[in-house]
């Protein structure tokens, strides 16, 4: 392939990588098609060039608990009888995995960041039109209908952090020499923000806070700039209290509401309101894990569990209607056992060391690419305390996607040797 070739050839891969979260955030049937080219890229990739299986093996323990989610289910399901039906999501990881391959290559990672923001600035902007236009009281997207917000939500203030991260650390290293750049992604971080807010989803943004002070607190740590990340703080917890005005404190009465829901919470009596249902499922949860700690009682099958306790009076039937009890970590373990539950650890858990003993290698590149991997499993990883984080194709492929994504192009440029020393 010739030099003019091979550089049309790498623009068009990145803007098929930079399309990717608006195509997960969308129902267009069409969107299988880039998605058909990066995987069919990722597997000559993976089939004829040393320099990517290289780039697989540096990120092995990303691949391994990624590997995880995609057996145990399959297990589970096995071992259960289940149809086949439940395998549906978790098979997107064997995609993701394989796509992954064209992330080992010298993509044109200027234009993918900027699509990111860009992604942000369009769902924060549909957001908008929603809840002030069309009336809309919480905001849930182009994809999922109304019961989609918490999922948008996650989605977008993932995003945010990733705009952030690129103000923070600009791909050329100066803000100042493209100013355009950095105020696309200084907005694609207001709008995600924003969008968010408008979808009243209480536990992405209660996740969000501590995932952002995380990645403040290296940012700082890395370039002594204590004090820039301090006014970053206190602008956006000004924006914030802002935002909270113009949706007439809507979400501080829902957050306010918490304490109140969790202090009248009775199994019997009263269990209805999304705190106390939530409080309920968990509940019942913990009953399934505790009942078959083995092998749980079967991956998606949290819902019939729910139907027969209810039917038996052990569950109040304020829950009858749910399918999945509002926790990843709660969920893996009433359906998976003790061995889902670990896997799930694993799917955070390796990730999160891989990027962190990353964050602060001395190639700028490198560390970007390490923390905005940080911020997507921080993110999760703290969702997932108090909602499904992987049930739904659209977070579950932003999450697989970005993570291996991330991880490979650590791998291409960052061999073992060169990861920098911390303390």
């Amino acid at each position: 392939m010739n030099e003019k070739l091979r550089a049309c050839w790498l623009g068009l891969l990145s803007l098929l990588v930079a399309l990717m979260p608006l195509s997960f955030a969308i129902r267009w049937h069409g969107k299988v098609l880039p998605l058909a080219v990066l995987l069919l890229t990722g597997l000559g990739l993976l089939a004829s060039r040393a320099a990517t299986r290289s780039s697989y093996r540096h990120a092995w323990s990303v691949l391994v608990a990624c590997g995880l989610g995609l057996l145990y289910p399959a297990l589970n399901i096995l071992a259960h009888g289940i149809g086949w039906s439940a395998f549906d999501v978790p098979s997107h990881i064997l995609l993701f995995m394989l796509t992954a391959a064209v992330f080992s290559l010298p993509l044109r990672m200027r234009w993918i960041w900027l699509g990111f923001s860009l992604t942000a600035i369009l769902l924060g902007g549909v957001c908008i039109v929603q809840h002030f236009i069309f009336g809309v009281d919480r905001a849930y997207g182009l994809n999922g209908g109304d019961w989609g917000a918490i999922e948008f939500a996650m989605v977008m203030l993932t995003l945010s952090l990733m705009s952030i991260l690129q103000v923070l650390y600009p791909v050329g290293g100066d803000q100042a020499s493209r100013p355009l750049e950095t105020g696309v992604h200084g907005a694609g971080a207001v709008f995600g923000m924003y969008g968010a807010l408008l979808t009243q989803s209480r536990g992405p943004l209660l996740a969000f806070v501590p995932a952002l002070l995380l990645l403040l607190l290296i940012y700082a740590r890395r370039t002594r700039r204590w004090r820039q990340s301090l006014l970053l703080i206190g602008a956006i917890v000004v924006g914030g209290v802002l935002a909270g005005v113009s949706v007439h404190g809507v979400v501080v009465s829902r957050l306010a509401a918490v304490q109140t829901e969790m202090s009248s919470y009775d199994h019997q009596t009263l269990a209805t309101g999304a705190v106390r249902e939530r409080l309920e499922m968990w509940r019942t949860a913990s009953r399934a894990f505790l009942d078959h700690p083995l092998a749980g009682v079967g991956i998606d099958q949290f819902g019939v569990y729910v139907g027969q306790q209810v039917a038996a009076g052990r569950a109040n039937p304020a829950i009858a209607k749910y399918e999945h009890p509002h926790s990843e970590y709660l969920e893996a373990a009433a359906t998976g056992g003790v061995p889902g539950l670990l896997v799930l650890l694993l799917i955070f858990g390796l990730p999160l060391g891989y990027f962190v003993r990353h964050s602060r290698h001395t190639d700028g590149a490198v560390a970007l690419l390490a923390n905005a991997g940080l911020a997507v499993v921080s993110m999760y990883a703290l969702c997932a305390l108090s909602d499904n984080v992987f049930y739904r194709a659209m977070p579950h492929s932003l999450y697989f996607f970005l993570v291996l994504g991330f991880a490979v192009s650590i791998g291409q440029l960052a061999p073992p040797q060169e990861i920098a020393p911390h303390g």
